[in-house]
């Protein structure tokens, strides 16, 4: 077990680590980078270190870079890199760093060079590599498979659910599905195939539903665009060219933000309720679902927080410019950014609200008939039937 955890965890971290990786060392991934004129030129951004500046104004920065990878890697070359006194776009460089370099060549011969980028990703990566040792530090084996189960979660996001939505399929139902996915795969890897995690699934499932439900309404009702952002209004200029539906992007993205939080709630219920049923084997079904209410109750203000400050903080600079300005309530309300803000986080806490009932509910008659003691009995011959295969295995060993 702890190769295969070891194997596993390996595993997840390339996976996770591997897309910024890749998306920093494309190609073309830059849409300022002129298109090959013809087979022999080609323009690529790779990765380089600067080892010297050897001027550095306000207007621009001329350096030598070592390039460390691609077809010219080992090579030094000077190039520039241009400031247009805006603190937004301009990023100052020193010497040691890395960055990502813009390269046009024909013929094997570099002809323009252009420093694009600092690298971060390596940084990236290290705080990532903490946090998974974090959880194996902490968890242990309950921190390998939730490792196992975000490296499935990032691969239907960044595998399934944007591939398939660039590939021009409807938004709202391929979030759908992956919501579904990843509430059923988180659950049944860090818990396995049970009661409680029946229970967990559809409370999770049905607070999503429900979180759905109201966002599309009201950005039906509200008649928000799906475009008050900058990154959804870069979506038009895509080179796909794809006739997205904005408002079930919008959608799609409340979904998605909302499954955490809900799926957090309805395994925590439906954990209470399991151990509520192992302590006391004759509790009753109304006082087993009142013992899940209770939690709920108290873990709701909590979660409600949670969904509220992590949508406040990613609007931060929004709220800023609207209080610097002194814009009338009135107006600031009725703002398509800030509405949409505002449903996302009501649409989503109400969905995490009714999870409460829903999973306790569930949980309580799952474990209506449930006799505990013959349960457990069950569970610890299985478990005493593995050992004595165990020994069986490891004994003949011994004594060769």
């Amino acid at each position: 077990m702890p190769k295969t955890a070891a194997f596993f965890t390996l595993w997840i971290a390339i996976m996770l680590l591997i897309p910024a990786q890749a998306l920093a060392a494309a190609p073309g991934m830059d849409p300022a980078e002129p298109v090959p004129e013809s087979e022999d030129r080609k323009s690529e951004t790779v990765r380089g270190e600067i080892v010297e500046l050897m001027t550095d104004t306000p207007q621009v920065q001329e350096m030598r870079v070592e390039i460390t990878q691609g077809e010219f890697e080992g090579e030094i070359i000077t190039t520039e890199h241009r400031l247009s006194g805006n603190p937004a776009q301009d990023f100052y460089f020193a010497e040691g760093e890395r960055v990502l370099v813009w390269i046009e060549s024909e013929d094997g011969v570099i002809e323009r060079t252009l420093v694009r980028e600092l690298t971060r990703d390596h940084y990236l990566g290290y705080l990532a590599a903490f946090f998974i040792f974090s959880l194996v530090l902490i968890g242990g084996i309950k921190g390998v498979k939730t490792i196992l189960s975000l490296g499935l979660t990032a691969f239907l996001v960044i595998q399934v659910l944007i591939p398939f939505i660039l590939a021009g399929f409807p938004p709202i139902t391929i979030t759908i599905i992956v919501a579904s996915l990843i509430t059923a795969s988180s659950v049944l890897i860090i818990s396995g195939w049970n009661r409680k995690s029946v229970a967990a699934i559809i409370g999770t499932i049905g607070g999503v539903i429900i979180a759905g439900i109201l966002a599309w309404t009201m950005t039906r009702l509200t008649r928000l665009t799906g475009l008050s952002g900058d990154e959804s209004q870069m979506l038009m200029y895509i080179p796909q060219q794809i006739d997205f539906d904005y408002q079930g992007l919008l959608f799609a993205g409340m979904i998605i933000g909302a499954v955490g939080a809900v799926l957090d709630i309805g395994m925590s219920i439906a954990s209470a309720i399991d151990e509520v049923k192992q302590s006391n084997p004759a509790i009753k079904t109304k006082e087993l679902f009142k013992s899940g209410m209770n939690l709920g109750k108290d873990i709701m203000g909590t979660m409600a927080n949670t969904l509220i400050l992590a949508y406040t903080g990613a609007s931060m600079s929004l709220l800023l410019v609207l209080v610097a300005h002194n814009i009338p309530f009135q107006r600031v309300v009725n703002m398509d950014a800030l509405s949409t803000e505002i449903v996302r986080i009501l649409a989503g806490s109400i969905g995490l609200i009714y999870a409460i009932p829903l999973t306790a509910v569930v949980a309580a008659f799952m474990y209506k008939n449930v006799d505990v003691e013959a349960n457990n009995a069950k569970i610890e011959a299985k478990r005493r039937e593995k050992l004595a295969k165990l020994k069986g295995r490891i004994l003949p060993k011994r004594s060769k």
